[in-house]
């Protein structure tokens, strides 16, 4: 899980940068406007909008861009119909690469994700061909600059409410759980006055592939270039990137 937490990190501080030119806002508002139209307007009965809900608070997602979004989402515009897809690959190194999307024009996206593993050294497989490399897990961040409990407290509350694992890392504690037990172990530490920073489900990897040099930097350009397509949501990959790089 270390290779997933540490590419987990770089994003967040990717999007923090990200959101001073708007290109967060954006990707959060995708999520805001599918969640609402999936399972409606309320967040206290749709458990994926406050996920989206939490997650653009992360990045300071103005709350004019988020009410707009849920706006939009209760709507029926026909440009908001977004479809939720994923790829995957292989990038340098043999590392695995998974993309989740939001698009409305999944052919023109195809061609474009294609064509970034292409450019950065890398291949986009069929459906499956890494997929059975990760598991799919919950994962709830908290920051550790607002949480003044331990390392030892926060793991018991963590086994309290019912998560598989607690990964510390240098910013955040990051809470594994079932997938099914996401929303009970968040709703769990909000009601003992735990600041969650973002809650999601994840892909984590079962393995690593150490990667170092010019591999790994080849493996950061394909990253980065993936975060930064419009329509890609979330990027994961098994990549066991140095500290230095």
């Amino acid at each position: 899980m270390a290779g997933h937490s540490k590419w987990n990190n770089i994003k967040h501080k990717k999007g923090k940068a990200d959101a001073e030119k708007g290109k967060v806002f954006a990707k959060v508002a995708k999520e805001i406007i599918v969640a609402v139209k999936h399972g409606g307007g309320d967040p206290d009965s749709n458990f994926a909008l406050r996920m989206a809900l939490d997650k653009a608070r992360s990045v300071n997602t103005p709350n004019e861009n988020i009410n707009r979004a849920i706006q939009r989402g209760l709507g029926s515009a026909d440009s908001d119909n977004y479809e939720e897809f994923s790829y995957e690959g292989f990038g340098p190194g043999g590392v695995a690469v998974m993309v989740d999307l939001l698009s409305d024009n999944r052919n023109r996206t195809a061609s474009d994700i294609r064509h970034l593993f292409s450019k950065h050294g890398g291949n986009m497989g069929e459906n499956g061909c890494v997929a059975y490399l990760f598991d799919k897990k919950g994962l709830i961040a908290i920051d550790r600059e607002q949480e003044a409990r331990s390392e030892d407290e926060m793991l018991l509350l963590a086994l309290e409410a019912g998560a598989e694992d607690l990964q510390v890392e240098e910013e955040s504690f990051e809470i594994i759980t079932a997938p099914t037990d996401l929303e009970s172990v968040r709703s769990f530490l909000a009601e003992q006055g735990i600041a969650i920073a973002s809650a999601e489900l994840s892909m984590i990897p079962q393995t690593l592939v150490a990667v170092e040099g010019e591999v790994a930097e080849k493996v950061l350009r394909l990253l980065d270039a993936l975060e930064d397509h419009d329509d890609v949501q979330n990027v994961y990959t098994n990549a066991d990137l140095p500290d230095e790089e």
